[in-house]
C-alpha cells in the first residue's frame, strides 16, 4: 500500500520523503527524476534514524504492518511499540499531521493478539500524538495484495477449497488506490477527523467472494467445510489472510514503510 500513498500525496502536490530499511527498492518503482521524492534509511527500532527521517516534517504516515510474525517481530512491537515510537517522535520533531494506518475491527480487548496489537497501537498512538488521524481500511484488494490475490492463487492451484466461518462471515473490500487517495485528501484538508473508516461500496459473505472470483475465473474448485477430530481445520488460509480476514469479522511478511511529507509550503498551513 505505501507506494499507492505516496504516488497519490504526490498527485495532491506534496513533497514527500520515504523512510524504510531498503530505500534503494523505491528507486525500482519511482523514477530518479521525480523532484518532490526522496527516500532515505530508518528501522522502526531504532529511535535515533526515526527523529532524523521526521525531521522538519510537515505531517507523517505511519503505514508499517505486520502480517505473520518472525523472531523479534511481533505484532506487539510492530503494532504497538514501533507506532508509539513513530507517534513520539513525530510529535517532538513538531510535527503538524500524523495519519497512522491500523484497521477496520481493531480491538484492544480481542483475544486475537493480532487484532489486540492493531486496538492497542491505535490508544499508543493517540496517547502520544492526541491529534493523530487514525484510518482504518476494510481488507483491500488491488494487484499485489495480501489477502485476494493469496486466495486466487490457491482457487487457481487446488480442486478443493476449505470455507472458512460457515462461508457467512461478511466483507466490505476496499480498493488500495481509493485508501491511497483518502489519504491524501486526510492531508489536503484543513481540518481532519480523529478516525476516517474505508470500506468499498459492496459487502460479501466469504462464500459470495469466493464464487465472484470463481466465475471471474472460470474455477470450478469445490468448496468444503471439514475439520479433523482435534476440532482444528485440515486445511487454512495462509497467516497473512487469516489474520486480515479476522480483522474485517471483528466490524504488505512485513512491510516496513514510513512515509514523511517534508514541511508543506505556507499555503497548506
Amino acid at each position: 500500500m505505501g507506494r499507492r500513498i505516496v504516488q497519490h500525496l504526490l498527485d495532491h502536490q506534496f513533497a514527500v520523503r520515504i523512510a524504510s530499511r531498503h530505500p534503494e527498492r523505491g528507486k525500482h518503482v519511482f523514477p530518479d527524476t521525480t523532484p518532490a521524492l526522496e527516500s532515505v534509511r530508518a528501522h522502526i527500532g531504532e529511535d535515533a534514524s526515526i527523529n532524523a527521517a521526521v525531521t522538519d516534517a510537515y505531517g507523517v504516515v505511519n503505514a508499517i504492518s505486520l502480517y505473520v510474525e518472525r523472531d523479534n517481530q511481533t505484532f506487539h512491537s510492530v503494532h504497538v511499540e514501533a507506532a508509539e515510537r513513530v507517534a513520539k517522535h513525530s510529535r517532538d520533531s513538531g510535527a503538524e499531521r500524523l495519519v497512522h494506518v491500523s484497521g477496520i475491527g481493531a480491538d484492544a480487548a480481542s483475544p486475537s493478539p493480532y487484532i489486540r496489537s492493531r486496538g492497542n497501537g491505535e490508544n499508543a498512538v493517540h496517547a502520544a500524538f492526541p491529534g493523530a488521524t487514525l484510518v482504518r481500511p476494510a481488507v483491500m484488494f488491488g494487484p499485489d495484495d495480501r489477502f485476494l490475490m493469496p486466495l486466487i492463487g490457491l482457487l487457481r492451484k487446488f480442486p478443493v477449497f476449505p470455507m472458512f466461518g460457515l462461508g457467512q462471515t461478511t466483507l466490505q473490500p476496499s480498493y488500495v488506490e481509493d485508501v491511497g487517495e483518502a489519504i491524501a485528501r486526510a492531508f489536503d484538508t484543513a481540518r481532519a477527523e480523529t478516525v476516517y473508516e474505508l470500506a468499498g461500496p459492496h459487502t460479501y459473505s466469504y462464500r459470495d467472494l469466493l464464487q465472484t472470483v470463481s466465475n471471474h475465473f472460470d474455477f470450478t474448485a469445490l468448496w468444503f467445510l471439514c475439520h479433523s477430530r482435534s476440532g482444528r481445520p485440515l486445511l487454512s488460509l495462509p497467516s497473512s489472510c487469516l489474520n486480515l480476514l479476522l480483522l474485517e469479522t471483528r466490524s504488505n511478511s512485513c512491510e516496513l514503510t514510513m512515509l514523511l511529507l517534508p514541511r508543506a509550503p505556507d499555503s497548506r498551513h
